[in-house]
């Protein structure tokens, strides 16, 4: 029988986790919880015994991957996997499954959420409304005729696609492969011809070599000054002192930022957090109860296939 351990909370009430963990339980299969730490010896000892391990987006470093010798599969409670060492886990043949799926409607709506508060100025003006005052100064824009661009084109960058074609909106999409099986209406172009069109810039593309960086102040001079850009892909594929700089000179109009180079908390060195016209919120795209509840049914699927020898959601 296997040991498994959930190195993080999973977000959902313990008696759902509960009804989870039930079936292994019976067939004899037995699990212990930690709380999140980012202490590797804590991480080594709470792991070396495992033949699974199950978290979410907290770093599973390549020193703890090494140190377990038991191990052989490591269950991702997300969509993305970079801060797993994978490179780790394939020296030493560990499988690696994940979550992909269980939040693409609720980043899609985050996203839809931000580019209306950009448009409308709602912090702007919930705060002038608190303060006393009237709407002076504060008329927005409307989605409906606009043109978004959604660089990445995945499962959730397609479920966002269609809620904006709801709204109106015509569509544009990059991905490193052209995808055939792309939403009616949706027009695939190259990065920079995306990035001129579009009044709505989302990112919802992987972190990888290719990615890192790739908007940077020559790619966000090719916007718009009208433009949003929105990011709930993940924090380094934009260059944050780069998009900040171009937020107070006025190079593109707003920004809305989810994910940043690291985790918050933040600090006061993080240059979005003052940024003109920047909508932050910490990470949060993915976390409805609705998600948390999809999230978790996917990775105990994940872990029953595992178990029965045909391992599903692969990444390696």
């Amino acid at each position: 029988m296997s040991r498994i351990v959930i190195l993080e909370s999973l977000g959902i009430p313990p008696e759902e986790l509960a009804a989870c963990k039930r079936p292994f339980e019976e067939a004899g299969h037995t699990f212990a919880e930690y709380e999140r730490t980012g202490q590797i010896p804590a991480l080594i000892e709470r792991a070396c015994g495992a033949d699974a391990v199950i978290l979410a987006n907290m770093p599973l470093p390549g020193r703890v991957i090494a140190a377990c010798g038991r191990l052989r599969f490591i269950d991702v409670a997300f969509t993305g996997v970079d801060h797993v060492d994978l490179a780790a886990a394939r020296a030493a043949g560990i499988t690696v499954s994940n979550a992909s799926g269980y939040s693409d409607q609720a980043v899609a709506e985050l996203v839809l959420g931000m580019a209306l508060s950009l448009a409308r100025s709602l912090p702007a003006a919930e705060a002038r409304c608190r303060a006393g005052g009237t709407r002076d100064g504060l008329t927005g824009w409307q989605l409906q005729g606009k043109t978004v661009g959604i660089v990445g084109l995945g499962r959730i960058g397609t479920r966002t696609a269609q809620l904006f074609r709801a709204f109106g909106c015509t569509v544009l999409a990059h991905s490193r492969t052209r995808h055939s099986g792309a939403p009616a209406g949706v027009e695939q172009v190259g990065l920079e011809e995306l990035l001129r069109r579009a009044d709505i810039v989302t990112l919802h593309c992987p972190l990888n070599d290719s990615t890192r960086g790739m908007i940077d102040a020559g790619r966000l001079a090719l916007m718009k000054p009208t433009a949003l850009l929105i990011n709930a892909a993940r924090g380094p594929v934009v260059v944050a002192r780069d998009l900040a700089d171009a937020l107070e000179r006025g190079v593109i109009a707003g920004a809305g930022v989810d994910v940043f180079d690291r985790e918050p908390p933040l600090d006061g060195s993080e240059p979005l957090l003052r940024a003109k016209n920047c909508l932050v919120t910490p990470h949060v795209a993915f976390a409805t109860r609705e998600a948390m509840s999809l999230r978790a049914q996917i990775v105990f699927d994940n872990l029953r296939a595992w178990l029965e020898g045909r391992p599903q959601n692969l990444v390696c």
